[in-house]
């Protein structure tokens, strides 16, 4: 038992996510509200926290007209409980769960919980089967993964994810350090990718949106 996850991003031509330095300010004005009508769509919606300790995203409904009981519940895959409490996640928009390891730090988890509801799953790291499990009985049928590189690496390999929105803008960034829609190990033969099934592309602005069912 687990939720439905659309894995949604925004990419560059060649496929960057973000520079080197950071910066992901890749997708026009239409892309943001077609993202926004997807969040108020979900039931919640997930990172890593990496993307929190960079971006400090809200993760909230706001390019549109919406109530705060529009915003879904949000998700940080946190393995050692790293989410600064002063982090515009842990406020009072909408309800957050960080999920952890047993490897978090005693201490990290005693003030988080005082935001957020925690869950734990996995030793060294989060066991994600069991993230999703854990998440689907508390009602969450469907979830947005906004995740990094390495998150949604992780996701794709384990089979988690059933389907995959991209939006690709006109720019080439390059950059062998910059990051990619999937980072991780990677495999070693093409035979072995996560296999993908178009179901519709349009044009959004100068924007160009794609959209695959995971086979």
């Amino acid at each position: 038992m687990k939720p439905h996850v659309i894995l949604n991003s925004a990419m560059t031509l060649d496929g960057k996510i973000a520079t080197k330095m950071g910066s992901s300010e890749i997708s026009g004005k239409e892309d943001l509200i077609r993202v926004h009508k997807l969040r108020k769509e979900v039931d919640a919606i997930m990172v890593g926290i990496n993307t929190v300790l960079v971006d400090d995203p809200r993760l909230t409904v706001h390019k549109i007209p919406a109530e705060p009981s529009d915003n879904p519940v949000r998700i940080v895959v946190d393995s050692k409980a790293r989410t600064p409490l002063e982090s515009r996640i842990l406020n009072d928009d909408a309800p957050t769960i960080i999920a952890v390891s047993e490897s978090a730090d005693p201490k990290n988890l005693e003030n988080l919980q005082k935001s957020a509801d925690i869950i734990l799953c996995g030793k060294k790291r989060v066991n994600l089967d069991c993230l999703m499990e854990k998440i689907a009985k508390k009602g969450i049928k469907t979830l947005m993964l906004e995740g990094g590189s390495t998150l949604n690496y992780s996701m794709l390999t384990e089979g988690l994810v059933d389907e995959v929105r991209i939006c690709i803008a006109p720019m080439i960034a390059g950059g062998v350090h910059s990051k990619t829609l999937a980072d991780g190990e990677g495999v070693d033969f093409m035979k072995d990718a996560v296999p993908l099934k178009l179901k519709k592309s349009y044009k959004l602005g100068n924007d160009l949106v794609v959209e695959y069912d995971v086979v």
